[in-house]
């Protein structure tokens, strides 16, 4: 079992900062990054369909986010852009997401972003929270954490 496999309390906000530094503005850049991601997976969809896809793309668009974000945040407990920006999600016992945490938490992700009122909240939630959890994270207990070195 290797050291980021094992469960390990959630570093405290108050006595280790270090691990909540940043975080707001690393899931945006991470969001962007996967959105970027996603885009290209779907217009290559669109293409191998001979254009079938770009009729359904908003759909394809949510789908395709939809599996793309869990089965990143179950295979590592971060998608490639969290990755890429040294960041993982846990849970609140301190472990990785399992594919039941993953599942729940993108759903929790979509649903805030299809309503403008709980992503505001969640975005608010970010900037102002110690641990800099958003809405889904705090009804999961999840938090993001900096990568422990």
């Amino acid at each position: 079992m290797s050291y980021y496999s094992q469960a390990i309390p959630l570093p405290d906000p108050d006595t280790h900062p270090e691990f909540y530094a940043s975080i707001p503005s690393k899931r945006l850049v991470a969001w962007v990054i996967d959105s970027i991601l996603i885009m290209v997976l779907c217009v290559l969809i669109s293409i191998l369909t001979v254009g079938i896809g770009f009729f359904f793309f908003p759909a394809l668009f949510l789908m395709i986010g939809f599996v793309y974000r869990t089965a990143t945040l179950a295979r590592g407990s971060a998608t490639w852009g969290m990755a890429f920006m040294a960041m993982d999600m846990r849970r609140h016992d301190g472990a990785r997401f399992d594919w039941l945490t993953a599942f729940l938490h993108t759903l929790g992700y979509s649903v805030s972003m299809a309503f403008v009122l709980p992503q505001v909240l969640s975005v608010l939630m970010m900037l102002i929270g110690a641990r800099a959890q958003g809405l889904t994270d705090h009804v999961l207990g999840t938090v993001a954490i900096n990568r422990r070195v």
